[in-house]
């Protein structure tokens, strides 16, 4: 899905650039209302319209804008004003986020955006590595993961686990011991656009450590996020080398 962004402030439009490429997202991005009027000659599938520009108001873009496409807008700005909010509305943005946001709100608003205007999703989930496609259960040390079953063993002993808890747990065994970061985390186990405390998931990792008996079965790279590893498979690996 292409969207344009017309926004002037760099420090705003990197990141969020950045930030919406990792849902799949292409992102035009323009400085000024007018180069944004000339940009939706290139068919965007949906305008991000920051109403602060430099050589022009956005509202009057956003009217340039209705008057000629019918191209969905969402309005980005700082201005909490709910006159503005109304005004925009009427000149026919379709919403209207605020600053400060988040870019999963973000992402959440345009996903709401596309299914009102079209009905459909045009757009790619975020990339997750596949699971293993073995037909049995992925064996590491004495744990058994078994998706196909949703069943978790270890040591021969079946370990109850949530919905969630077990989600977490097979996309951490997706790829043992390599790092996960929180983001990460939280886009593939959770919905994109949850809007919950973060600290959701220290609690699952938690709960995690405790159900499987030993808190080194995930460990925590501190400042970026969370592995998983067996306990005590690489000292036994090294004392046979």
């Amino acid at each position: 899905m292409r969207l344009l962004l017309i926004e002037d402030d760099d420090r705003i439009a990197g990141p969020l650039t950045e930030g919406l490429g990792r849902y799949g997202f292409t992102v035009d991005h323009v400085r000024t209302g007018a180069a944004g009027l000339a940009g939706t000659g290139h068919s965007p599938d949906l305008v991000l319209l920051d109403l602060g520009l430099p050589d022009m108001d956005g509202l009057d873009v956003c009217r340039n804008l209705r008057a000629g496409s019918a191209v969905p807008i969402i309005m980005i700005t700082a201005r909490g004003d709910e006159a503005d909010r109304i005004v925009g509305l009427e000149l026919g943005a379709d919403d209207y986020l605020a600053k400060p946001f988040g870019v999963r709100e973000l992402v959440a608003r345009i996903r709401a955006v596309t299914r009102r205007t079209s009905g459909a999703l045009s757009f790619p989930a975020p990339v997750r590595r596949a699971a293993p496609e073995a037909p049995g259960p992925q064996l590491l040390g004495p744990l058994e993961l078994n998706r196909r079953t949703r069943q978790v063993r270890l040591s021969g002993t079946d370990v109850p686990l949530t919905p969630r808890e077990f989600d977490l747990l097979a996309y951490l065994a997706e790829d043992p011991g390599t790092v996960h970061s929180r983001q990460q985390i939280m886009d593939t186990v959770w919905d994109p656009h949850f809007f919950g405390p973060t600290k959701t998931l220290d609690a699952h990792v938690a709960a995690l450590r405790r159900k499987l008996g030993d808190p080194a079965w995930i460990t925590t790279a501190r400042g970026v996020g969370f592995r998983l590893t067996a306990p005590g498979l690489d000292a036994e690996a090294g004392a046979a080398g």
